[in-house]
């Protein structure tokens, strides 16, 4: 009889129907289909192997026999004449996980002999069945994709190191492991004989991110044997496998560049200090660090051990404000036994990286002319007194500080420790009128530290106008002569001959001398304050008025013979 259109001997008279007569011997096996399960994918069939547990009892209700009580299911091979005939013919057309009653006559069963001590001859026989496993030497994996990822640019292969999750159950639901349970994805190789044949088989081809439902036949899987408690001989096995990643041990850094800048004039290599953020996920997306969660770049030098070999590779070549994805294989991070509770042993990393800036111990102030002024002859020097715009930015082009903000330009003393080196440099040898872009690496900047609103180890641009500057005075000078210093010095200062010279009769002095072209003061935006430094330097008892005995030049103090001054 075919699968599925067999006729069903429902003999209600020989369940114990009342009302009804004795009709006689049975012909053929019964058979009541008590439980049939909503998703049959196969039926029993001639030759098919299979594995079902069963009581069997008289009619009387007595029991003669049941894989329950041996903690054993049986299996056997359908219609070849290893089972009774009635159960040959009783088993085929069931589904896993189908329930039957049958009935099997004498005939059908052991007949007139029975079997010693067990079944007495002539023995009709009752049966009650649960359909587990059904296979075919002639089976092949069965492989369904349940998902998958829109973007799959590489599959797994022999050879290659995997990390999945699973659970597995038995053909007839009943479950035997799972990783989930375990709390850790099963890691291994693929295709070098540490998995099932089944499974080896099953995960090629598979992407990251990927779920599979897998059927694997016995012969695929632990076969005659079984494995342990759980996993009975001849046991068909079905495993739902989410893929996690993968990796080969011959696997390098790989990159993609997500977005570079039109214009890259330098790109980083070892040595170089690197700023960056980045988020940091495993190949299925878990996010495990993020410098944007913290606020704050990751700085650090690369190529120098200092970061994973992975990353270290990872950024070599980077241009300033790219984007770049880097995708690292274990044996260039963390390795079999991963970092914290976030990274797992043997996993592959992804890094979305974004470069904010680098540089190198060894970089000058790069200097940009934007614009110069025909005729310019006359430069700033060390010491010079200039007045200057500029904005201030990083160089991923946040903007930090500008002078426009304020009311008038900048004024500072070039040389006197008053800005930071970088931009001192940066101002030097400039016309009145020109415009430079200046670019200041940390340590002629803010250094690691960093400053209010200035974040460590950054790299500043600046854009800085020059407005107007004043020839300066050397280090340590308040006032220089542009000749020798006037023939009895005290005599001409000391304007009222009362031999002593109080605040006004100095101030006096110098302006006339400034005026007449004969010295100059140290320049600043407060003259005042200069010509009362230069007082109280000489008034040396501070009694508000200076004598003959306290007036010395600055020559006669230092024995500087370049330039004297008061």
């Amino acid at each position: 009889m075919a699968p599925g259109s067999r006729l069903l001997l429902l003999l209600l008279s020989i369940l114990g129907a009342p009302g009804l007569g004795d009709p006689g011997p049975l012909e053929d096996v019964v058979i009541d289909r008590y439980y049939i399960p909503k998703i049959c994918l196969r039926e029993v069939q001639m030759g098919d192997f299979i594995r079902y547990h069963y009581n069997g009892t008289f009619k009387d209700g007595k029991k003669f026999d049941s894989s329950y009580d041996r903690g054993a299911t049986v299996a056997g091979v359908v219609g070849v004449g290893r089972l009774i005939t009635g159960m040959d013919r009783g088993l085929q057309g069931m589904c896993v996980n189908e329930r039957r009653h049958l009935i099997v006559p004498p005939h059908l069963g052991y007949g007139s002999i029975g079997v010693a001590g067990l079944i007495p001859p002539d023995a009709t026989l009752y049966f009650d069945v649960i359909m587990l496993d059904i296979w075919n030497k002639d089976d092949k994996l069965q492989i369904t994709t349940l998902s998958k990822p829109e973007r799959c640019n590489r599959t797994v292969e022999n050879s290659d190191f995997v990390r999945y999750h699973y659970n597995g159950t038995l053909l007839d639901g009943t479950p035997f492991d799972s990783s989930y349970s375990k709390d850790s994805t099963y890691d291994t190789y693929v295709g070098t004989g540490w998995l099932i044949k089944g499974m080896d088989q099953a995960l090629l081809g598979m992407c990251a991110g990927e779920k599979r439902s897998i059927i694997i036949p016995p012969f695929l899987a632990y076969g005659e044997k079984g494995y342990g408690t759980v996993i009975p001989p001849q046991a068909s096995l079905v495993f739902s496998v989410l893929l996690v990643d993968f990796h080969n041990p011959r696997d390098g850094v790989s990159l993609q560049h997500l977005e570079v800048p039109p214009s890259c004039k330098r790109r980083a290599v070892t040595g170089d200090f690197v700023r960056y953020h980045y988020n940091g996920t495993l190949m299925d997306g878990t996010l495990f660090d993020s410098s944007y969660s913290r606020n704050h770049t990751y700085n650090t030098y690369i190529g120098k051990g200092y970061i994973i070999p992975g990353m270290d590779q990872g950024l070599q070549g980077v241009c300033m404000g790219e984007r770049r994805r880097v995708l690292i294989p274990p044996h260039l991070a963390y390795g079999e036994n991963g970092a914290g509770d976030k990274i797992p042993g043997s996993a592959v990393l992804i890094f979305d990286v974004h470069i904010i800036d680098f540089h190198n111990p060894a970089d000058p102030v790069e200097i940009e002319t934007v614009f110069r002024p025909e005729g310019c002859n006359v430069t700033t020097r060390d010491r010079d007194f200039v007045r200057y715009h500029y904005n201030c930015s990083l160089l991923d082009g946040t903007k930090l500080f500008s002078s426009h903000d304020y009311e008038k330009p900048q004024e500072v003393t070039l040389g006197a420790n008053k800005v930071i080196e970088g931009l001192n440099s940066g101002l030097l040898n400039m016309c009145a009128g020109e415009r430079r872009v200046l670019i200041i690496p940390p340590h002629l900047g803010h250094g690691e530290s960093g400053a209010r609103g200035v974040p460590g180890s950054a790299v500043l641009r600046f854009e800085v106008e020059l407005i107007s500057m004043e020839e300066g005075v050397p280090e340590g000078y308040l006032f220089i002569w542009h000749g020798e210093p006037p023939a009895g010095l005290y005599e001409q200062m000391d304007l009222n001959k009362d031999g002593e010279i109080p605040p006004d009769e100095f101030s006096a002095f110098i302006k006339a001398q400034v005026a007449e072209g004969k010295g100059r003061l140290m320049p600043s935006s407060d003259p005042e304050k200069v010509i009362a430094d230069m007082f109280r330097n000489q008034d040396r008892n501070q009694d508000g008025k200076i004598t003959a005995e306290e007036l010395k030049l600055k020559s006669d103090e230092d024995q500087e013979k370049i330039h004297e001054e008061l």
